[in-house]
């Protein structure tokens, strides 16, 4: 670009264009050169090169943004129980995961740390939750669409005013809601006591945690599994203990759910079923594939 009669700090911003390393100062540099080229006939050629330069830049940077939150979300294998921690920036987003679950993400003092969502796994009590962080709502690494596919979306804030902008965001969201107000260690125990009231009053599913000293992180669990609807439903080999981890089911799920969960054409191979728990009339009762098993039952298969 000619600086031919042009002003010092139209020549300022075009070394600094000149020398930028990213595309982001680039369009800083562009938007201080439009401002600054004079607006006359002899220099419409080239305020009309800088737009065309200036309107190229931002949609290769929309489209850059747009395919790296495609292949981040392509990226998630969405598992049996899926939450979404989502909030505004310095919430504590980072810290909940990361003392939830085996994720390590950045947590940091400055604003948006978080840039792609942080995925990470909790086990409550041998069930596998998967828990994923996303960048703060009002940031444009924003990623909807791991909003809208989760099962369950924990709200958490600071500050019972968040709560309205966040709502207005993910009204479309199909998946449960839950309240978390963090950072409760910094509250007084009136503090605390007003704020549930507010929530309560309103009808809210909330409870008050804080990362720092783990307040409200078991009824958080809890919480958190029975938003799913799902039931747990343990499998024992004879003679043998249960197993640790309990296979997921739908609520009303029959024991060939449980066999075909296990292995495809298992339940064709079953001889003889034992339950115990919730659903079973007595300890070991022998029952059939149609049987509907209820949450904590232990199963038992028999094959030919």
């Amino acid at each position: 670009m000619a600086s031919t009669n042009q002003s010092p700090q139209y020549q300022k911003a075009e070394v600094k264009f000149q020398n930028a390393q990213t595309d982001d100062e680039r369009i800083e540099c562009l938007e201080e050169m439009m401002r600054e080229c004079p607006k006359h006939k002899s220099s419409e050629k080239m305020l009309a090169n800088i737009k065309t330069r200036y309107i190229k830049l931002k949609k290769k940077i929309e489209t850059e943004k747009k395919t790296k939150k495609s292949a981040v979300r392509a990226g998630i294998k969405k598992e049996d129980l899926q939450a979404v921690i989502i909030g505004k920036t310095k919430t504590g987003k980072s810290s909940l995961i990361s003392r939830l679950t085996n994720a390590k993400p950045t947590i940091s003092e400055y604003d948006f740390s978080t840039r792609t969502p942080v995925v990470g796994m909790m086990d409550y009590n041998g069930v596998p939750i998967q828990m994923i962080e996303v960048p703060a709502i009002e940031s444009d690494y924003y990623d909807r669409g791991v909003t809208n596919s989760a099962d369950t979306i924990l709200i958490l804030i600071t500050d019972l005013s968040q709560l309205a902008e966040i709502e207005k965001k993910i009204e479309r969201a199909p998946g449960k809601r839950i309240i978390l107000l963090g950072k409760t260690d910094l509250l007084s125990e009136n503090e605390k006591r007003k704020i549930s009231a507010t929530l309560q009053s309103k009808k809210y599913n909330f409870l008050l945690i804080s990362s720092k000293t783990k307040e409200g992180f078991e009824q958080f669990k809890e919480k958190l599994f029975q938003s799913f609807g799902k039931i747990r439903v343990y499998t024992k080999e004879p003679g043998k203990t249960k197993s640790n981890r309990p296979i997921i089911l739908h609520p009303k799920s029959t024991i060939r759910t449980v066999a075909e969960k296990i292995l495809k054409g298992f339940s064709s191979k079953i001889k003889e079923t034992r339950i115990w728990g919730p659903s079973s009339k007595y300890p070991g009762q022998v029952v059939g594939l149609n049987h509907e098993m209820k949450d904590m039952d232990i199963v038992e298969f028999r094959t030919r």
